[in-house]
């Protein structure tokens, strides 16, 4: 009776890694292949649907795979398109927003399926993702003042995930899968 136990515990634990790296690679595939640089700043920007992923992911599936999904997608990201430098700090930034989202959206039973927790969440992690990038400029360009030009292209980027996320949360939670 043991052994079988151990066996649906190491099936859930195998069908529970597959469902994360599978997120995981969501988070990467939406950033790298759908994305707009924008010429706004000296360090330039990115525009990318990886922050609408991310929302999604961290509604619906919680704080812990939000976080691994933006973590690891979004710094995959960054290693593979020339941005390596800042790969520790979107590791970082983008694993706390994700779990910020995750976090607040399912606060209370909601389960991600709230509206407004789902929009609090979002607007709550914007600052944290600020000031992550902020910090990360700060030590790359060794300025107070260069980082600031960053703040609107970040804004932009998650008003764009959010816009997005959101009426598809609300999609997706009216499937028997998601409720």
């Amino acid at each position: 009776m043991e052994s079988s136990r151990s066996i649906t515990t190491s099936s859930e634990k195998t069908k529970d890694l597959i469902i994360t790296s599978l997120l995981i690679s969501l988070v990467f595939v939406a950033t790298f292949f759908i994305n707009i640089r924008l010429p706004i700043a000296a360090n330039g920007g990115l525009v990318h649907l990886g922050s609408a992923m991310l929302f999604i992911i961290a509604i619906l599936f919680g704080p812990k795979k939000g976080a691994l999904a933006g973590a690891f997608g979004m710094a995959l990201f960054d290693i593979l398109s020339g941005w390596t430098l800042w790969a520790p700090f979107t590791f970082i930034t983008r694993g706390l927003q994700g779990y910020i989202v995750g976090k607040i959206a399912t606060m209370h039973g909601k389960n991600g399926g709230s509206f407004i927790y789902n929009l609090a969440a979002i607007v709550i992690s914007v600052p944290f993702m600020l000031g992550g990038y902020y910090i990360c400029e700060r030590v790359l360009y060794g300025n107070w003042i260069i980082p600031l030009a960053s703040i609107p292209g970040n804004l932009v980027q998650n008003a764009v995930g959010m816009i997005i996320a959101i009426p598809v949360c609300i999609a997706l939670k009216k499937l028997p899968l998601f409720k």
